[in-house]
């Protein structure tokens, strides 16, 4: 059913919940494994420079996830592709799905409060209702 699965990774509690379930997917469906892990920028870069040396600093920051999801992914006989970006995590993730046409997002819930939800919205939520494939929301 599945052919190409889409990991998304924050280091939560929740994407580790999200990562098991998407590799146990991938190894019966015998799907590709891609995860993605996205260092969210709070402005907008001035140079290239200001870009490169964000990248640089989220492939530190993702390095331990990353190292740790390749484990996991082992053990379930699964190879896993990393992707590091820099932007908003949103919009980053669903340009990511339509440019490489993944069939299935999976991310972890992240609990916020009521009023957080109704006055900022949830990355979870925003990625439901933009995702142009299937999305799995682990608890």
């Amino acid at each position: 059913m599945f052919k190409k699965i889409l990991i998304a990774n924050d280091g939560s509690e929740g994407a580790f919940k999200a990562l098991d379930a998407a590799l146990r997917l991938a190894h019966s469906h015998k799907a590709q494994a891609h995860m993605i892990c996205v260092e969210e920028t709070q402005w907008i870069p001035g140079s290239r420079e200001e870009v490169i040396g964000d990248k640089e600093i989220a492939d530190r920051k993702f390095a331990e996830v990353v190292a740790k999801s390749e484990v996991e992914a082992k053990h379930h006989r699964v190879k896993l592709i990393s992707h590091v970006l820099v932007g908003h995590p949103v919009p980053a993730i669903v340009d990511f799905i339509e440019r490489d046409g993944f069939d299935l997002l999976v991310a972890g819930f992240m609990g916020h409060s009521a009023l957080y939800n109704r006055v900022i919205g949830s990355t979870t939520d925003r990625l439901v209702e933009l995702a142009p494939c299937a999305v799995l929301i682990m608890k």
